[in-house]
């Protein structure tokens, strides 16, 4: 028997078998599960056999739904909060709710399972040490240049979210603030039959994606290669895309050497560029 909490359940993001065997106990187990989009999620629990009752909880409602949720963890029961993919609250609804039922002075539980932004950077090959997540991008060009900008000089890792319809007007404004020459990795579909990741110069990964219309479909998390830091060595981002990957399994001074060989730089700038990531 669970405690009385709100339960925050992370379910797939594509590949049904990532449903940890936790979060199919508490969704069979709690009274009430607030689904962001309650025929979405329907679908999942007719999978799983979980017949517990469900009420949609989503950007428009969030407010007049704390009062339900509540009300139900003042009676003793529990109730799990879950989006149509993923982990809820990231880029999803749900913080509302969270907030509110805390507040109360309920406990809140995390499940946790599948995050998009975070299966990307597991496999895309671009620094993971550190790294800043934004979800989605503005849907307005001038706002979208004008958001990216503030990122020219920034170091981590940038990882987006973008949709289908503009995932390449959004690689292009990219290239216009970033320049062509900076590593981008596109991760689409997640866990699905067509998943794709790629990473390439971001001048390249255009022409690849305008090469091919169905590599624009799908959900897609687009990671950014960090700024090189003022100061640092000059070196362009495939190189220091180079240094990192061998930096990962060498010793500074070998990756440096192998680096050389393989960019034509010299090796004491990248050795120093090694040191200083």
């Amino acid at each position: 028997m669970l405690e009385p909490a709100l339960y925050v359940v992370a379910t797939p993001i594509g590949n049904l078998m990532d449903m940890t065997p936790r979060a199919v106990e508490v969704l069979q187990q709690v009274e009430l599960i607030a689904a962001e989009d309650t025929r979405h999620s329907a679908r999942l629990m007719a999978h799983f056999g979980i017949d517990t009752r469900l009420v949609s909880v989503h950007e428009h409602n969030e407010h007049q739904r704390i009062e339900t949720i509540v009300h139900q963890l003042q009676s003793g029961a529990s109730v799990a909060l879950i989006s149509d993919a993923g982990t809820p609250l990231i880029s999803d609804p749900g913080y509302v709710v969270v907030n509110g039922v805390r507040a109360q002075g309920f406990r809140v539980v995390p499940v946790p399972g599948c995050v998009a932004f975070i299966a990307a950077l597991s496999a895309a090959g671009l620094p993971t040490d550190r790294f800043v997540f934004e979800g989605f991008l503005p849907h307005k060009t001038s706002a979208r240049k004008q958001h990216m900008k503030s990122f020219v000089d920034e170091p981590r890792t940038i990882v987006f979210y973008e949709s289908p319809h503009r995932i390449l007007a959004s690689l292009k404004d990219m290239e216009e603030v970033f320049g062509g020459e900076r590593v981008v990795a596109v991760a689409r579909e997640l866990t699905k039959t067509y998943e794709t990741i790629r990473s390439d110069r971001l001048s390249d990964l255009i022409r690849w994606m305008e090469s091919d219309s169905n590599q624009q479909r799908g959900e897609f998390v687009v990671l950014v290669h960090g700024a090189i830091l003022e100061g640092g060595p000059k070196l362009d981002a495939v190189a220091l895309h180079t240094l990192d990957i061998l930096l990962a399994e060498l010793p500074a001074s070998q990756a440096a050497s192998l680096a050389a060989k393989i960019t034509g730089l010299k090796k004491k700038v990248l050795y120093q560029a090694a040191l200083d990531r």
